[in-house]
Parts: structure tokens; C-alpha cells; sequence
């Protein structure tokens, strides 16, 4: 059973950084692509991040060259690092492994204001 935990969540003021973290158990990680998205209040859930097996990235527009994906496939680990974070950032954050069959975890929020 595949399991997803995020954690690194909280409030944080405009400009500052934040890292996220979901740690993946019971299967597989290094042969899947790996993702960040968020939604907000209202929205739908949309792609921050994702990184493949072999590393390549791909992210959202509205937060290319603030926020950096990547992974450690011995700990079975995802990062998020946000930084230059903006009010229209809030959000959950939830992880992902994608594949035939998509797991997430339960969420992190993150909440950017002062």
C-alpha cells in the first residue's frame, strides 16, 4: 500500500521560503515521476511540479525560477523548495507518484501572508 506524508507546511510571509517534504513507504519510488500541485479555496487542483525518474523537471508558470522540485530515491523522498513566495501561493500542497494508478497524500497547507 502506497503512502504518502507531506510535512514542512505553515505560514509564511511574502518574499520568505519554505520547504516541503512528502516522504513515500509500502512501494516502489525511483521508477515514477514524482509531483508537488496545490489548490486553493474555490479551485481546482492544479501542477506546481513534477520531476521524472531520470530527473527532468517540469513546473507551472507562475512559479518557474521560485520554487525547485527534486528528489532523493534512496529515502523515497520529495522536496519542494518555494521561495519568493506570493499571497496567490496559499494553498494545500499535496504530493504525488504517478503512474497507472495515482496515489496522494493527505496535504499541507501553506498559507503566505503578513
Amino acid at each position: 500500500q502506497v503512502q504518502l506524508v507531506e510535512s514542512g507546511g505553515g505560514l509564511v510571509q511574502p518574499g520568505g521560503s519554505l520547504t516541503l517534504s512528502c516522504v513515500m513507504s509500502g512501494s516502489l519510488f525511483s521508477p515514477y515521476t514524482m509531483g508537488w500541485y496545490r489548490q486553493a479555496p474555490g479551485k481546482e487542483r492544479d501542477m506546481v511540479a513534477v520531476i521524472a525518474p531520470n530527473g527532468k523537471t517540469t513546473y507551472a508558470d507562475s512559479v518557474k525560477g521560485r520554487f525547485t522540485i527534486s528528489r532523493d530515491n534512496n529515502q523515497k523522498i520529495v522536496y519542494l523548495q518555494m521561495n519568493s513566495v506570493k499571497p496567490e501561493d496559499t494553498a494545500v500542497y499535496y504530493c504525488t507518484r504517478r503512474g497507472n494508478v495515482d496515489y496522494w497524500g493527505q496535504g499541507t497547507q501553506v498559507t503566505v501572508s503578513s
